[in-house]
């Protein structure tokens, strides 16, 4: 920023050297992207993430059915713990032998994990399964999916300020070491007269 706020003020200082002409506008420019480009380039992400997992939304949700299934028999007594992502935290979650009836008619039977603090026969509990009673995991809510975007979207956004400075700081490092190596030629042609200059040596 200071270079930026120098530039329109030391555009004419006969101390002003290029070099600090084109770091300033490099500022300038990169302020720029940052603040007009990236997020240009977060909304447009976050855009396709959106429409993406809104998509597989609505599959999800057309391809996963939530039935009713029955406890045959508990298979252990140790709980396991729930879900993080659809429960509370405090609910438990037991192994059992259950059965269910499929949305397209058929009868199942197998191993499932059941939602429930005590497992007993003849016990009810929802379970998502496909059309053909396979067992599936819970599909994706709408407002998850939304977080999803969004989270995707800031994070092109903060990626593309972070390629844009990471681009600035590099061209500026090479300016600086451009112009130390200049320094370094300029005093290799002076330094053996330093100091010689009116002592009619």
């Amino acid at each position: 920023m200071r270079a930026i706020s120098g530039l329109w003020r030391w555009r004419h200082n006969p101390l002003c050297r290029a070099t600090d002409l084109a770091e300033a506008w490099l500022a300038l420019v990169a302020l720029l992207l940052v603040l007009l480009a990236a997020p240009v380039i977060g909304s447009l992400v976050g855009d396709a993430a959106q429409d993406a997992l809104q998509r597989s939304v609505h599959t999800q949700h057309q391809n996963r059915h939530l039935v009713t299934a029955t406890v045959v028999r508990a298979l252990d007594d140790s709980p396991l713990d729930a879900d993080p992502e659809t429960s509370t935290g405090r609910d438990l979650r037991n192994r059992v032998l259950a059965v269910w009836t499929a949305p397209d008619g058929t009868d199942h039977r197998g191993t499932v994990v059941a939602s429930l603090r005590t497992a007993h026969q003849g016990d009810h509990f929802r379970i998502w399964t496909d059309r053909h009673g396979g067992l599936v995991a819970r599909p994706l809510d709408s407002a998850t999916a939304t977080t999803h975007a969004v989270l995707a979207g800031l994070g092109a956004a903060l990626a593309t300020a972070g390629l844009v400075e990471g681009g600035r700081r590099l061209i500026v490092w090479r300016m600086i070491r451009r112009r130390y190596a200049r320094w370094d030629q300029a005093w290799d042609r002076a330094g053996p007269d330093w100091g010689r200059t009116g002592t009619g040596s």
